[in-house]
C-alpha cells in the first residue's frame, strides 16, 4: 500500500500545516458518524467520550504523520492504524471496508479544504487539483485501495454529493454526537461548543437537523461574522504561529516513536463495547 507523504512543496502540505483547519475537526467527525455503518462502529467501539483529547491526538498523529512525516514514519503510523482497526467489526460494519475507509478519508479532505478556503483561500485551481491528488494518501494510509479514491475533484464532488444524500442518522450516531458535543469534563465544554457551532454552520441543513443541531437566522449571522473575522485576521498572523500545532505534533510523534509509544493505550484501558458489539462479546465469553 502506497503511503508515501506528498512532496515538501505540495499544496496539500500548505493546507494541512495551518492550525485553522483544525476548526473543521467536528465537521469531519459528524459527517463520519452520520454514515450508518461508521456511526455504529464508533458507537460500539470508540472511546471518544471518555478520552476526547487522546482521540484527537491519535487522529492528528495520523494526519500529520502521513502528510509531513518521513516515508518510514508514514508507513509505521499507517500500519499501526490499520492494525488497530482490524477488530472493529460488528453487524453491518467492518472498519477495514474500503468504502468506509474512503468515506473517512473523504471527510478529512473535505473538512480541511473547506476550512482552509474560509480562513486563507489563496489556492489556485491547479493547486487545488494538486492538493486533492495528494490527499489520496489519507485513504491509502488507512488501507483503502488507491483505485477507490476518485480520480479528479469533479469525480470527488459527484461521489461526495451522492454519499451525503445517502446518509441517514441513526440513534447510535445521535448518542455519539451527544457525547462528543457535551463532554463530561467542564474544561472541554467551551471547545466542544465551538466545534459544534462550526460543524453546524458547515453541514447541509437536512443533515444538521437529523443530527439534532439547533440553527436559525441568528446563528447563521453569527457564523457569517465569525468567518469574515477569521478571514480578515488569520492570514495576517505569523506563519510560525499558524503552523505551531503541526510543529508540536510532529515533535510529539518523534518523541513517542523513540519511546515506542505511538498509539499506546493507557494502563488499565479496556475497549468501549456497546450495543451489538457488547452482546457479541458476552456470547463469546
Amino acid at each position: 500500500m502506497d503511503t508515501l507523504p506528498p512532496p515538501e512543496d505540495s499544496a496539500l502540505r500548505r493546507v494541512s500545516r495551518e492550525a485553522a483547519v483544525l476548526g473543521g475537526a467536528g465537521y469531519a467527525i459528524l459527517l463520519q458518524v452520520a454514515h450508518p455503518a461508521v456511526g455504529q462502529g464508533v458507537h460500539d467501539h470508540s472511546d471518544f467520550a471518555s478520552r476526547p483529547l487522546d482521540r484527537l491526538r491519535g487522529t492528528l498523529t495520523f494526519v500529520y504523520g502521513v502528510v509531513f512525516g518521513t516515508p518510514a514514519e508514514a508507513a509505521r503510523i499507517s500500519a499501526i492504524v490499520r492494525a488497530l482497526h482490524t477488530r472493529v467489526t460488528g453487524p453491518g460494519y467492518r472498519a477495514l471496508d474500503p468504502q468506509l475507509l474512503l468515506w473517512v478519508a473523504a471527510t478529512l479532505y473535505r473538512a480541511a479544504e473547506t476550512v482552509y478556503d474560509l480562513a486563507v483561500g489563496d489556492l489556485t485551481d491547479a493547486e487545488k487539483d494538486e492538493a486533492y491528488a495528494h490527499s489520496a494518501v489519507l485513504a491509502t494510509a488507512l488501507g483503502c485501495p488507491p483505485e477507490y479514491w476518485p480520480p479528479s475533484r469533479a469525480d470527488f464532488d459527484r461521489y461526495w454529493a451522492r454519499t451525503v444524500a445517502s446518509l441517514r442518522v441513526t440513534p447510535a450516531a445521535r448518542t455519539v454526537v451527544r457525547e462528543l458535543l457535551h463532554p463530561a469534563s467542564p474544561l472541554l465544554r467551551p471547545a466542544a461548543r465551538v466545534q459544534g457551532f462550526v460543524a453546524a454552520g458547515l453541514l447541509p441543513p437536512g443533515l444538521r437537523e437529523e443530527l439534532g443541531l439547533a440553527w436559525d437566522a441568528r446563528r447563521q449571522r453569527h457564523f457569517d461574522r465569525m468567518c469574515a473575522l477569521v478571514r480578515a485576521v488569520y492570514p495576517r498572523l505569523p506563519l510560525r504561529l499558524r503552523t505551531s500545532v503541526r510543529d508540536a505534533l510532529l515533535w510529539d510523534i518523534r518523541r513517542r516513536t523513540a519511546r515506542n509509544r505511538l498509539y499506546r493505550r493507557p494502563r488499565g484501558w479496556r475497549p468501549v463495547l456497546r450495543g451489538a458489539a457488547a452482546e457479541a462479546r458476552q456470547r463469546s465469553a
